[in-house]
């Protein structure tokens, strides 16, 4: 009679689970592509959930295996459950990424009116990272309470958390609070994901938000990494908070003898050899006229910050082309006027009556007395009280 309780009961005990896990991975795979067809999510759930399922199973077959063929070994049932509780913990954490992967799959960012989109795109991506830490922490938890001494030592840990909770807070007080600030980011709307802002004056998009600090990709493919705290503490601009669409201004000085008349009809040709111009809004005004210049104004509108920019850039150039060719009396001047030296005129003969100057206290019979009140004599009080 074959003896299960042997080395080679134990071997074959173990390649049986093995099989049994294999044929029930198959079925499972089997039974949710045929519940779920013509459909793309099941193909991305068995993708991401294959392996640490199926080594789930495994690691529970073979943990089976050995306690039916040689029950009571305390230190392998301590290792299969740690075993256990890393997989489990890897399992959940891919079940966790498919589904919120899933939920920003439905919201794209590569269309015009994103908004939305990339509001639930941040909060997503926040909850994510908030759900692998409690799953890491939670398991590395588990793993170390399956030890004697360590349950001992959460015991009173346990019983002393009040103080132990105030020295952490004391300890970890910035790291909280970059943590604290970026779930307030994430569910209080104020920068989402490729939101245009101005940060240290720095302009730029938000490329990442995580859980202790911002990355903003500035225009120049450089990455300014800022804590979380800057954004729920220090005031930035956010150009794209609740549309991308922005308004830009063009302002050149001019010499007087510009024509403003001709200058806003040359604005409009340009805007109509371009299709970066969005057509909402197109302002040429003389806003300032002081020092020898003229400032010439041009407001002109976009659908987002990149295009504003080149739109802008394109309108100067533009113009200064037209200036140059059309109207170079409009370019700014100095004026320099050469006058002779002239002679001051002769001085009055001392006989000639004159009127007399009339002072803040002196000239006048207001003024005297008005010196007289601070220049008197101070009165002197003796020890007897009589005066001087």
């Amino acid at each position: 009679m074959f003896d299960w309780h042997s080395w080679l009961g134990l071997a074959a005990s173990v390649a049986i689970a093995l099989a049994a896990a294999f044929v029930i991975a198959v079925i499972t795979k089997l039974i949710v592509v045929a519940a779920t067809k013509r459909r793309e999510w099941p193909r991305a759930l068995t993708s991401k959930a294959r392996h640490p399922y199926r080594l789930l199973l495994a690691v529970i077959a073979t943990w089976a295996a050995i306690n039916f063929s040689m029950p009571g070994m305390e230190w392998v049932d301590h290792a299969f459950l740690i075993a256990l509780i890393a997989v489990g913990a890897w399992f959940i954490g891919a079940i966790v990424s498919f589904g919120i992967g899933l939920g920003m799959g439905r919201y794209r960012t590569d269309v015009p009116d994103n908004r939305v989109a990339r509001r639930i795109q941040t909060q997503l991506a926040i909850v994510r990272r908030l759900a692998f830490a409690v799953i890491v922490i939670v398991s590395v938890g588990s793993i170390l309470l399956t030890f004697p001494g360590v349950q001992a030592v959460g015991a009173s840990v346990l019983a002393s958390a009040g103080i132990v909770s105030i020295v952490a807070g004391l300890a970890a007080q910035s790291t909280l609070a970059n943590v604290f600030a970026g779930v307030q980011l994430a569910f209080s709307d104020a920068i989402r994901v490729d939101d245009v802002v101005i940060a240290e004056k720095e302009w730029g998009r938000i490329e990442e938000i995580t859980l202790t600090y911002v990355v903003v990709h500035i225009w120049d493919d450089r990455r300014m990494v800022l804590p979380s705290t800057y954004f729920t503490s220090t005031p930035f601009e956010n150009w794209t908070r609740s549309g991308s669409e922005l308004l830009g201004s063009v302002e050149i000085d001019l010499d007087w003898r510009v024509s403003p008349v001709a200058m806003r009809a040359e604005l409009d040709k340009i805007l109509t050899r371009t299709n970066i111009w969005d057509g909402r809004a197109s302002v040429l005004q003389v806003t300032d006229a002081t020092g020898g210049f003229v400032r010439v104004r041009i407001l002109v509108t976009a659908v987002d910050a990149p295009t504003l920019f080149d739109l802008r850039c394109f309108i100067r150039e533009e113009m200064v082309e037209w200036l140059q060719t059309q109207d170079p009396a409009a370019i700014p001047r100095t004026r320099v006027q050469m006058v002779e030296s002239e002679q001051r005129a002769a001085s009055a003969p001392a006989n000639e009556t004159h009127t007399d100057q009339i002072g803040l206290f002196t000239g006048s019979a207001q003024a005297e007395e008005r010196a007289s009140l601070l220049t008197s004599s101070i009165p002197i009080i003796d020890v007897d009280g009589r005066r001087d």
